[in-house]
């Protein structure tokens, strides 16, 4: 935790290096953000399987902050709806809607979750070229759990930790569509670092991953 917080540290301190140049060095684009996903958790337990996928969906606005004329420090406030499902082999103890139930062995539990999600990353972009250019990404997001259930109505909260961290990166391509809008198509792989259960049960880490199909405007 302490490595991630470091990294975490590091990130902000050189946006605040990049934001601090002067406005003739540097460009400022904004983007509203609207992207389909598939996600699933995996655990490092060999009594807990990762047993289904979730579709959910991210949106938002990011920002686009360049310090050259290709690289740009990137990053934005989303709303992430995602998740997954656990398989228990020897069930256990665990707490839904508040109450305290014991499962049976093999039982699936559906975590769907929702995140504020803060990405910060480095952007390497191509000029354009007829019309089109062509992008890639690496970085890594925070996120804070505002709301989680079953897929029943029943919370989880007591099951899942407030904070998750993970790295991302993908690439694709933005097309002008007149003036200085561009639209934006492209895929992100995001990779979960730490651990999002918290069940005394279970000495396990539980981490989300995300492939999300990223599609945009740029004003």
């Amino acid at each position: 935790m302490k490595k991630i917080a470091s990294l975490l540290f590091i990130l902000f301190i050189a946006a605040h290096s990049i934001f601090a140049q002067s406005e003739r060095e540097s460009d400022l684009r904004f983007a509203f953000v609207l992207s389909p996903q598939t996600s699933w958790l995996k655990s490092d337990h060999n009594a807990v399987d990762g047993n289904g996928n979730l579709f959910g969906y991210n949106f938002g606005v990011e920002m686009d902050k360049f310090f050259a004329k290709n690289y740009a420090f990137s990053t934005g406030l989303t709303i992430n709806t995602t998740g997954g499902k656990l398989r228990y082999r020897d069930g256990g103890d665990f707490v839904i809607g508040g109450e305290e139930v014991t499962l049976p062995d093999n039982s699936t539990i559906e975590y769907r979750l929702k995140y504020i999600e803060i990405p910060m990353s480095l952007k390497l972009q191509t000029s354009d070229f007829q019309r089109s250019s062509y992008y890639g990404i690496f970085g890594m997001s925070g996120q804070f759990n505002i709301k989680t259930n079953n897929g029943s109505g029943k919370n989880l909260s007591d099951e899942v930790r407030l904070f998750n961290v993970g790295y991302h990166f993908g690439g694709g391509m933005q097309y002008s569509i007149g003036g200085d809008a561009y639209m934006k198509l492209g895929v992100t792989y995001n990779q979960g670092i730490t651990d999002i259960t918290k069940n005394s049960g279970f000495d396990d880490k539980t981490v989300l991953n995300r492939l999300v199909f990223n599609f945009g405007i740029i004003f």
